[in-house]
């Protein structure tokens, strides 16, 4: 199938999970995963209306941010955030949804509070208790939300997480309960209170069920653009 039939496909399914949960269809975002994806194929589904786009590498989304600068395109940087990244990140990014540690909002509060402007980000959480993963301990998210709170550039708007890798989906939909019982928490106790509205989980394996959990952000790239190149494949500059 072309690019532009999977994403017609995809947001079918983002409509028919958002009914069956009792919401609008606009109430989900797509945010489309462009990671080893070519300008040329990303350029496909901008055409077709998706301007919504997220990268993993800084690198990577930094070029094709370049590549794409004639496009109308919004991008979010949704892959793990070096702190000595921050300045090349914010040359692209209108959105940061993995921030996980104080000296990341810190340093993006002190390069934003510069360059005069604010930045829309996410608290990224670990819902599955993997070492592997990024993200705060669900426990940790109150004493970090109130530590943030004095970054004044950085404008939280929610939460995101990667659930457990695996057929299970108890366990998958356990991971985006935990989300969202986070985030139901973070807005009657934490400063930003009801701006903390957003739940970015779910991917391609699994983002109906995200959607049916209350996701409002979902992040897919492989359902629309096809498998992913093998590690060793050359795809894109390094």
């Amino acid at each position: 199938m072309t690019v532009a039939a999977n994403l017609e496909k995809t947001r079918a399914t983002i409509r028919e999970a958002a009914a069956r949960s009792g919401r609008a269809p606009d109430a989900v975002r797509l945010v489309l995963v462009s990671k080893t994806v070519s300008p040329e194929r990303i350029r496909e589904a901008i055409w077709e209306g998706q301007t919504d786009l997220g990268e993993n590498k800084v690198q990577e989304g930094r070029s094709k941010a370049e590549a794409l600068a004639d496009l109308p395109v919004r991008w979010s940087m949704i892959g793990h955030l070096q702190t000595n990244k921050v300045k090349d990140v914010l040359r692209f990014a209108d959105e940061v949804q993995s921030l996980d540690r104080l000296s990341l909002a810190e340093a993006l509060d002190k390069r934003l509070q510069h360059l005069g402007r604010g930045l829309d980000v996410l608290v990224q959480v670990n819902t599955s208790g993997e070492a592997s993963k990024y993200g705060l301990a669900p426990q940790d998210v109150s004493a970090f939300l109130k530590d943030v709170a004095a970054c004044d550039a950085i404008r939280p708007k929610g939460f995101m997480t990667l659930a457990t890798f695996t057929p299970d989906e108890a366990e998958v939909r356990r991971c985006f309960r935990l989300l969202r019982d986070v985030r139901d928490r973070a807005r009657q106790d934490a400063p930003q209170g009801a701006a903390l509205a957003d739940l970015s989980m779910g991917m391609s394996g699994d983002y109906p069920w995200a959607i049916e959990e209350g996701a409002t952000i979902v992040r897919v790239g492989q359902a629309v653009f096809g498998p992913r190149p093998l590690p060793d494949s050359h795809y894109w500059p390094s």
